[in-house]
């Protein structure tokens, strides 16, 4: 089974917030606030009292500053941060209870610093700020006992009938004695009995558990024994001021030899009393604090560290003037740092050509971040804020005279014989719109081009075909048909000149037709020169959707819309080879890692290599 706080064995009592045992957390109350106040003059400043019997202490800077935090007591003893003197981060015995003095790193957080403690405190303690820049805030909070207390902490966990402060409570009978242990009491707690009323040894409820066994006295021993003090603990400090206790051991009255403790009645043997020893000062020394973080994450930065001047007394840390360590030498305060070499950027290629032929399109480059070995690494090794564009606009002229075209005609204009296939020819501006004819200049793509479905056969007379089919599915057209003279044979046409047949009126060869509007159409542009010669590169052209009175439009069919890019000049470059630039070496290719393709003699012994990686990487040589 668990024990309970009330160290009785199966209880499920516990400690509440307050410190009362088996208590519902009423016995006490919560003060808190921030202190806000605007300063104007530099130094110490009162900012909250914390007053006696206070636990559960929590005050802390809202943000980082320059401000300090702290702490004495109303005797005027300084605890944390006084006179001046800035202690370092860590554990401080004040008031009666254990403070820890949290100040964050200084580059990487941004917390405030803090005070904080379990309590509860023996005195009256005041927080100050030692104020150097606007006050960002500082909340506090602590836990006052409230009108309801039973027992003051420091008793939470007496037994019945246990010692107080060493000595056996008294039947409570007797008047006298009871002032006795509320002395007792004051002398342990350091507060008043009056402000906690005491639950004094034998006055416990009496529903203790039935199966407690009394305790025995035991029996009263001769007096052919005694305690004595045969010596003391050695001293818990070398130097500023340490404790010690005295040794007793059982001895015979007679001989004062050593028996065993058995002989002496153990009740009567003397408690232990601290003394002082070692009581003059330790030597001062240099208290040396962490290295801060390097202020660059590559390259050359700087890093600091705190160095003070502490002596140690009564088991503090104390820091004291700087010349108690003159005798010492000081360490550095600040120190250079090199996480790593910085990498750098480099430009791999030269832009590309524009995306568009005309308007406003983009051009791109290759730009790579470059470690000091010449390997790439990721963008973040290097400054982002010193890379160079890879990306930029430009800027091809006015599209204002350009020619749209649609694709030829599926259908040639003659079933048999030579015939025509037709396409739209439109004159654009700023792509919406339309211009007279002559305002692209007199370069305009032809709107017709020849075909031919094979052979045809006649007889002697102007002999006409069947009209083809519209040169164009929508819109406006032209329809073809054969006309010839021919000499017709049995089973078989001659044909004969056409003036064989001039005295005969000559039917039209050619007719307008008109189908159904159109719509919208995709119109482009011609193909623009590819980027590169070799090793492939893109072409580009412009496609816009048009309606049949050639003004913009979005009813295109997505699927039909003709591309705007192809690769081209996919084939491999053919490098010109000079017989005069060869590599002497078998192993160039170390001469090239090692980055010594700048110098005379190995650009020269290394030309072959040298000179590809020069072509691979622009820039690549010279560079020094």
């Amino acid at each position: 089974q668990s024990i309970g706080c009330d160290d009785y064995l199966g209880s499920d009592k516990v400690i509440d917030k307050c410190g009362i045992c088996g208590g519902d957390n009423t016995a006490c109350k919560v003060v808190s606030g921030v202190f806000k106040h605007t300063l104007t003059n530099l130094g110490y400043h009162k900012i909250v009292e914390i007053p006696e019997g206070a636990t559960k202490i929590n005050i802390t800077e809202m943000s980082k500053s320059n401000n300090y935090l702290a702490l004495r007591s109303r005797s005027g003893r300084s605890i944390i941060n006084g006179n001046w003197a800035i202690d370092r981060p860590g554990r401080y015995e004040g008031g009666g209870t254990m403070f820890t003095y949290k100040r964050p790193n200084e580059i990487s957080s941004t917390a405030g610093e803090s005070f904080l403690a379990d309590g509860p405190t023996n005195e009256v303690l005041d927080v100050y700020m030692i104020h150097q820049q606007p006050n960002p805030g500082i909340h506090y909070e602590y836990i006052i006992p409230g009108d309801n207390v039973i027992s003051p902490p420091l008793l939470a966990h007496r037994r019945p009938g246990e010692p107080l402060n060493g000595q056996l409570g008294m039947p409570e009978s007797t008047n006298h004695e009871d002032e006795d242990l509320h002395r007792e009491t004051d002398t342990l707690t350091g507060q008043s009995a009056g402000t906690f009323p005491v639950i004094q040894p034998g006055r416990f409820p009496s529903h203790q558990p039935e199966n407690q066994v009394p305790a025995v006295q035991p029996p009263r021993q001769n007096r052919e024994h005694n305690w004595k003090q045969i010596g003391k603990t050695e001293c818990t400090t070398t130097c500023g001021k340490g404790s010690q206790y005295p040794v007793f051991h059982c001895v015979n009255r007679i001989t004062h030899e050593e028996v065993s403790e058995s002989y002496c009645d153990s009740s009567t043997k003397p408690i232990p009393e601290e003394e002082a020893c070692n009581l003059f000062p330790c030597p001062a020394f240099w208290d040396i604090g962490e290295w801060s973080e390097c202020s660059k994450t590559c390259g050359l930065g700087m890093q600091h560290r705190q160095i003070l001047c502490r002596q140690m007394y009564a088991n503090r840390t104390l820091t004291v003037q700087q010349y108690r360590c003159h005798h010492l030498e000081k360490p550095e305060t600040t120190s250079t740092c090199q996480l790593k070499i910085c990498s750098e950027w480099q430009i791999r290629t030269e832009w590309t050509s524009c995306s568009v032929p005309c308007g406003v399109g983009q051009r791109t480059r290759d730009v790579k971040c470059v470690s000091n070995l010449g390997d790439i690494v990721d963008d973040e090794e290097c400054n982002m804020k010193l890379r160079p564009n890879d990306i930029e606009n430009c800027d091809m002229g006015p599209c204002a005279k350009s020619w749209f075209l649609t694709e030829w005609s599926d259908r040639c204009s003659a079933e048999c014989g030579d015939g025509i296939r037709t396409r739209s020819v439109v004159c654009m501006t700023n792509h919406v719109s339309s211009l007279p004819l002559e305002g692209c200049g007199n370069n305009r793509p032809s709107e017709t081009t020849p075909c031919n479905n094979g052979p045809c056969a006649g007889k002697v007379e102007w002999f006409a075909g069947s009209w083809t089919q519209c040169s164009t599915e929508c819109g406006s057209g032209t329809q073809q048909r054969e006309v010839i003279c021919v000499r017709k044979t049995e089973g078989n046409f001659d044909v004969l000149n056409p003036y064989e047949c001039s005295y005969l009126e000559k039917p039209p060869s050619q007719q307008s037709c008109y189908l159904k509007p159109c719509g919208s159409k995709w119109f482009h542009t011609e193909w623009s020169t590819c980027s590169k010669s070799c090793e492939g590169g893109f072409r580009v052209r412009e496609v816009r959707c048009l309606s049949d009175d050639m003004t913009a439009s979005t009813q295109c069919d997505p699927q039909l819309k003709p591309e705007e890019k192809e690769p081209c000049n996919t084939q491999d470059c053919i490098p010109e080879i000079d017989e005069n630039c060869k590599d002497k070496y078998y192993n160039c290719n170390v001469v090239v890692q090692a980055r010594l393709c700048v110098y005379t003699y190995y650009k020269t012994a290394c030309c072959a290599s040298c000179t590809r990686v020069a072509n691979r990487q622009p820039g690549f040589l010279g560079r020094r």
